[in-house]
């Protein structure tokens, strides 16, 4: 291995469930979130010995981040194969129900608010390190922010309601 690799494969295994799982927040779809972040860790190996030093998660995380929204502005196309990617087995119906019901109250949110909703409150990342990831203002952040979390909540609401009947 060149020099830094050992070090990149440690980083990208720590990283790797937490990006996946945060680009599935953003886009709804396991199979694209597993691309996002693929993507995510090679533009980050890529960048390895300038990164490393520094905050190479935020990196990986910026990159995931700006890839996302480059392809809500241009989407791939992709071509359906015969073959079927492997799946998980086992009893997972309570993750299957919260998984439903979190992206249908996030399929609410418009790109740009599932972006700040999950950088604000997946990573917790402070205003001003979304504002500056999304390249976007702080104060459009907190509106933006503002009426996700109202758009949620009536969401939420809504569809708690509509599962108790």
């Amino acid at each position: 291995m060149a020099r830094g690799d050992a070090e990149f494969v440690e980083f990208a295994r720590a990283a790797s469930g937490r990006l996946v799982h945060a680009a599935y927040l953003m886009t709804g779809n396991y199979h694209r979130a597993e691309d996002a972040a693929q993507t995510a860790l090679v533009r980050t190996y890529a960048s390895w010995s300038r990164v490393r030093d520094d905050d190479a998660y935020g990196y990986a995380r910026s990159v995931l981040v700006n890839h996302l929204i480059d392809s809500w502005r241009r989407p791939i196309r992709e071509y359906p194969t015969e073959e079927l990617p492997e799946q998980r087995r086992g009893d997972v119906a309570d993750e299957v129900v919260t998984r439903r019901w979190l992206l249908a109250i996030l399929g609410a949110l418009s790109p740009r608010e599932r972006a700040i909703v999950v950088l604000r409150y997946y990573f917790d990342l402070p205003e001003t390190q979304v504002a500056r990831e999304l390249n976007v203002s702080v104060g459009t952040v907190k509106s933006t922010s503002s009426r996700a979390l109202e758009k949620l909540r009536t969401t939420g609401r809504v569809d708690t309601q509509e599962a108790c009947r």
